[in-house]
């Protein structure tokens, strides 16, 4: 398949907004896992501070972000990583979606967050505890429209504590980074 850049999320004021509380929360010596890198600009503004891993599930964001000198991973999610993190950060796909908004292409697996847009929010609950190292961090960044309230309460179902360390208005939305701690059982 060749790589088209037009299925690669480019950055936006939700990965500007995730990188300013990476770049505040990550410590040297962290290894650090960054879910669905996309254009890895994350990755890549964070490699100098920290042993990091980047994975996406788009073969051309892959592409993309090992172009950029990075060890990105091809994978859904937490499968297939070996290992535990003490910063796990995504990006996650957010935006409510229903089925006939669907574009049907690799892009959208960075958009398309199902009906309440949690649907990957909530896989990503389950499995995240396997990668995370005790008193491990978690960056997710989620919107308004997504529902923050009940982010969170998917949060503490897995014993986990949410809060909010940074927010931005954009447009007609609050974009909110969360900084997730506990350990799942």
């Amino acid at each position: 398949m060749p790589y088209d850049p037009a299925q690669v999320y480019q950055p936006e004021a939700d990965t500007f907004l995730l990188l300013a509380a990476a770049q505040a929360e990550v410590k040297p010596g962290d290894r650090v896992l960054e879910l669905g890198t996309g254009s890895g600009s994350i990755a890549a503004a964070l490699v100098q501070d920290c042993d990091i891993v980047a994975t996406d599930i788009n073969p051309h964001a892959v592409f993309c972000a090992r172009g950029k000198g990075l060890d990105v991973v091809q994978s859904d999610l937490c499968s297939g990583i070996r290992g535990t993190f003490d910063l796990v950060i995504f990006n996650p796909p957010y935006l409510p979606t229903q089925p006939d908004e669907r574009i049907d292409d690799w892009l959208e697996y960075a958009l398309d967050g199902g009906a309440t847009g949690r649907a990957v929010i909530e896989r990503f609950a389950i499995s995240v505890g396997d990668v995370l190292a005790p008193g491990g961090r978690i960056l997710l960044l989620i919107s308004s429209l997504t529902g923050l309230s009940a982010v969170r309460e998917i949060f503490v179902g897995h014993n986990f504590s949410a809060d909010v360390i940074r927010r931005q208005t954009v447009e007609d939305e609050e974009l909110f980074v969360l900084r997730i701690t506990g350990t799942r059982t």
